[in-house]
């Protein structure tokens, strides 16, 4: 077993003779030391599982199987002991133990890149629990799939892409839970509370839940100029209360067909379907009634052709092909020409058109920030390189706004790149390089972060415009 080295830095050394840059060395290396000590906590679990594996001694004792198929059985009765010594509750050090088994015997090549103190052992402990049902000789293509990339991007990134993974290495055993799992749905409601509010809580088809919150959205916006006062979740729980009388909303909707009509007179209490109204409704095309949105479904063109696949759908989740069927299956459906991404389109002003943010935002899959998380379109986009106003007036280069020179960025991310010292730029389609205000370099592609020397940074950032510049080596600082 391998002992873990103590850190540069122990914790009753006195930080505050560091200056900033030591203080950054400083945070990195107490994560990796945490993430060291992390492993050696579960070593010793595994350890303690592998004595404890043998046949019971005590008669009421058995082997129980923690993790999944192919790990070895643990004496049931070790279990609290250890749990004691921990200081933790048994159910906290059970999974534990499962995860370690797992990682261990199911998915080693992940397991090693955490032994290396380069990745979280939270998100390979999550991998390990959502792939835990599949069989032996499927769950490796888990592993390679996620240990190439846990060390690369962000906690959350790595989730999705593992969720996709689980469904491709046994897509017939994915579609046997997915209908179990369509059994459990339910709608409940809590007590009433003493302010008149009840809570209503709803497991739904994913698709179903994502029309719920268009006819919701629609709703809060017609009734938006009767509420002044509301906020926007108060809104909303109104609008979700309409739901509940189907004649009102449907007489609301037929009133508001156009948003920029006139305010309708408050609509009558009606609970029912009264039979005028049933006969107007007769009369009239409902189809606009319908809410509209935009899916956006990342499919590989081979699983259209009938090969196995997964689709990526845009603020879902990954499903199988039958999960995109349904999930289509009673929507007046308009496919929307293919962006072909390897064009680079310009422009001369400052304002990202819709057009080229779906694109650029097509091309990055979301936020450019190094191990940035989210993959909203809901973002600020960027000119990686700062729009130069004064270069129209000069004469220069109009076409600073484009797929060359573009990027998502969160608010707050946006914010730090513009007034904290930041350095970045584009330097490649869906590539971009960063260096912070005090020479921590990283490379963000196609590929997930990548830490390079501020050498490589800088050589990068000052290349002459047009000329894009890949190092030999990304590595170290």
């Amino acid at each position: 077993m391998s002992v873990v080295a103590s850190s540069v830095i122990s914790m009753n050394d006195d930080l505050s003779d560091l200056d900033e840059a030591g203080l950054l060395a400083a945070s990195s290396e107490a994560v990796r030391a945490r993430r060291l000590a992390e492993v050696r906590d579960l070593q010793v679990l595994a350890q303690w599982a592998a004595v404890h594996s043998g046949d019971p001694v005590h008669e009421r004792d058995s082997l129980v199987c923690l993790g999944g198929e192919g790990t070895p059985g643990v004496q049931e009765f070790c279990l609290g002991e250890i749990a004691l010594a921990r200081g933790t509750g048994v159910t906290a050090t059970v999974n534990a133990m499962a995860d370690v088994l797992d990682l261990m015997h199911r998915l080693p090549r992940t397991w090693a890149v955490c032994r290396a103190g380069t990745a979280e052992l939270s998100i390979a402990r999550r991998v390990a629990k959502l792939s835990r049902h599949l069989p032996a000789d499927r769950v490796g293509v888990v592993d390679q799939t996620i240990s190439g990339i846990i060390a690369h991007e962000s906690g959350g990134r790595v989730l999705a892409v593992a969720e996709a993974a689980i469904i491709k290495a046994d897509p017939a055993l994915h579609e046997e839970r997915a209908q179990a799992e369509r059994r459990r749905r339910y709608v409940s409601s809590g007590r009433t509370d003493e302010f008149g509010l009840r809570t209503v809580i709803a497991r739904v088809e994913a698709g179903d839940a994502m029309w719920v919150e268009a006819i919701v959205g629609r709703v809060a916006e017609i009734l938006a100029p009767r509420f002044p006062e509301a906020a926007a979740d108060e809104l909303r729980s109104i609008a979700f209360g309409w739901l509940a009388r189907p004649a009102e909303l449907l007489q609301l909707l037929l009133e508001h067909r156009d948003p920029q009509e006139e305010i309708a007179p408050e609509p009558s209490r009606a609970t029912a379907f009264p039979a005028d109204l049933l006969d107007a409704l007769r009369e009239v095309d409902l189809a606009p009634m319908a809410p509209r949105s935009v899916l956006y479904v990342h499919l590989h063109e081979a699983a259209i052709q009938g090969a196995p696949g997964v689709a990526r759908v845009e603020g879902l989740a990954p499903v199988t092909l039958a999960g995109l069927q349904r999930l289509l299956a009673r929507t007046d459906l308009t496919v929307k020409p293919v962006i072909d991404l390897s064009d680079r389109v310009r422009s001369t002003a400052y304002e990202h058109s819709d057009a080229l943010k779906e694109r650029v935002h097509l091309i990055t899959g979301g936020d450019y920030w190094p191990y940035a998380t989210s993959v909203s379109r809901n973002v600020d986009y960027d000119h990686p390189i700062p729009y130069d106003a004064e270069q129209d007036i000069r004469g220069g280069p109009p076409t600073q706004t484009g797929t060359h020179n573009s990027g998502p960025l969160g608010r707050r991310h946006h914010r730090w790149k513009t007034h904290a010292g930041y350095r970045a730029r584009q330097c490649g389609q869906g590539r971009y390089v960063w260096l912070t205000p005090h020479g921590l370099g990283f490379l963000v592609d196609h590929r997930g972060t990548r830490r390079i020397s501020a050498q490589h940074a800088r050589m990068i950032l000052d290349a002459p415009p047009g000329v894009d510049i890949y190092p030999t080596s990304s590595s170290g600082t």
